[in-house]
């Protein structure tokens, strides 16, 4: 039987934490959700909750790509889809080599 659990890693790869504090930098720094933060007057203690959440969702995904686990990620994005209606655009930054 398969039971869905959540499993905290307490082996911690030093550059997937970067990773994963930079990328939920990124998501944050832009766009609505730092304007709804702002809006809604939320706490310096509850942004640092926020991206501490996500930054640990990240990671975890991090860690199951780097160790090519595709039967989680399925799980969770089997798990975790909706029929959502609207149509996502990939957005990259950073520098390419030309």
């Amino acid at each position: 039987m398969k039971k869905w659990t959540k499993l905290r890693l307490k082996d911690q790869n030093r550059v997937i934490n970067q990773t994963a504090k930079a990328l939920t930098n990124y998501l944050y720094s832009v766009g609505p959700i730092p304007e709804y933060m702002m809006r809604n007057q939320v706490s310096n203690k509850e942004k640092q909750e926020f991206k501490k959440f996500t930054a640990d969702r990240v990671a975890g995904l991090l860690y199951l790509y780097f160790s090519k686990d595709s039967k989680r990620i399925n799980d969770i994005v089997n798990r975790y889809s909706q029929n959502e209606e609207y149509e996502i655009f990939p957005e990259l930054e950073g520098y390419i080599e030309r």
